[in-house]
């Protein structure tokens, strides 16, 4: 059983586009939920969005950028700065022992919908020819594998919103199990369609805007209304320790556990056993006593159902102390990403590991009495003494993903 590090980071969000940029936002409170800019925004009862602040033309030449869609260009962008990040160079037989898996909810949506109203519409007769390719689930792992020539395993996971953390988890044991040498790892997502708006307006669960738009998602709140949708993408490089230590490289931390499991219940509602057990998995992978837990980044959706589920869960996992762990939701700031939320909130809470701060709840002022753990509402708590962190994912369908990370001594 090897030891897995994490050399390099990636993020492409509503906060920022490069991992400082976006910790720095959170740790100030600054949110990127505002009002959506799209034209069909009259069709919406809900009107607000955690936008990413993202021109392909800044990354991408024309000619390669009609053929990606807007979940590919982000993941691309996240792999590069991460590539960077890691200072890594890979000989040919090294390329065979490295592989990317990477997270989405539904892929290529923006194509996917384009084609539908170009056929249903507009009555097309001839689609652009690289729909199916620009549309597929995979096709962003796919073009990071080809455009660093990474030959090991090529993967793509769909669970919902604990896509991404599901797809770290698996390549962080692709490493320790000695099947890989280098994982590039995290997810994607880009839901800001009409159409996608739409089906979670039915559902019910999106947010009420606030008189501030930026405050309108609010985890663990008394006021809380529901969560407000976001895209981006975030990326790491997961490495053997071995590897990192021997090529002098800059370790973030040592990813040690990693827990999924089914609620095997129901598709929406979010099961406490479900997670408990999930965080249990986490823990005992780790080889780490739940006392060692100093922060931890929750799903905290600012739903009824999740954040009750998951203050629960901790209340069960972790006892009395459950009171004494900082404990955040940056979707109050971020937006959920769906099945890139995993990757972004891991990105979170390794930073939050590096500067030694808890970003905050920054959206909460009064708590639901059934929330009443430390949630750090609305500042940042700086000069902690952060050695282990945990990131929560819990997903529709069930699929729950709990990660873990210590700082690398």
């Amino acid at each position: 059983m090897r030891r897995v590090a994490i050399t390099g980071m990636g993020i492409i969000s509503p906060t920022g586009n490069s991992c400082e940029e976006f910790f720095s936002n959170l740790a100030a409170g600054k949110s990127g939920i505002k009002r959506i800019s799209s034209d069909f925004v009259d069709r919406l009862s809900t009107k607000i969005a955690a936008e990413a602040d993202f021109k392909a033309e800044d990354h991408f030449s024309k000619k390669i950028a009609r053929t990606l869609d807007r979940v590919s260009q982000f993941a691309s962008v996240a792999a590069k700065q991460a590539w960077h990040d890691a200072g890594i160079s890979l000989t040919e037989e090294e390329k065979k022992r490295s592989g990317v898996y990477l997270g989405t909810g539904m892929g290529g949506a923006r194509t996917l919908e384009n084609a539908y109203e170009q056929v249903y519409k507009h009555n097309a007769k001839r689609l652009h020819p690289l729909t199916v390719v620009m549309a597929m689930n995979n096709a962003a792992a796919s073009h990071i594998s080809i455009e660093y020539g990474l030959k090991g395993p090529c993967l793509t996971f769909s669970t919902a919103c604990s896509s991404s953390a599901v797809a770290i988890g698996e390549a962080f044991r692709q490493i320790k199990h000695g099947y890989t040498d280098i994982m590039l790892a995290g997810g994607t997502e880009s839901l800001l369609t009409l159409a996608i708006f739409m089906s979670w307006e039915s559902i019910g669960t999106l947010a009420i805007e606030a008189e501030d738009p930026s405050t309108s998602c609010k985890p663990f709140s008394k006021d809380r209304t529901g969560f407000v949708l976001g895209e981006g993408a975030a990326v790491v490089v997961l490495e053997s320790l071995d590897r990192a230590k021997k090529r002098g490289a800059h370790i973030y931390g040592e990813l040690v556990g990693y827990g999924s499991t089914a609620d095997a219940a129901h598709i929406t509602k979010p099961s406490v056993e479900g997670q408990v057990l999930a965080i249990q998995a986490a823990l005992e992978e780790a080889e780490i006593d739940k006392n060692d837990i100093d922060y931890i980044n929750a799903h905290g959706t600012a739903t009824v159902a999740n954040d009750l589920a998951e203050t629960q869960a901790i209340k069960e996992v972790f006892g009395q102390r459950a009171y004494q762990i900082p404990i955040s939701s940056t979707k109050s700031m971020h937006g959920h990403l769906l099945g890139a939320a995993g990757a972004v909130e891991l990105v979170a809470s390794v930073l939050a590991l590096k500067h030694q701060t808890a970003p905050p709840t920054s959206t909460l002022t009064v708590s639901d009495p059934e929330c009443d753990l430390d949630y750090v509402p609305g500042q940042a708590r700086t000069g902690l003494n952060l050695k282990t962190v945990m990131s929560n994912s819990f997903a529709f369908g069930g699929t729950n993903a709990v990660l873990i990370v210590k700082k690398h001594e």
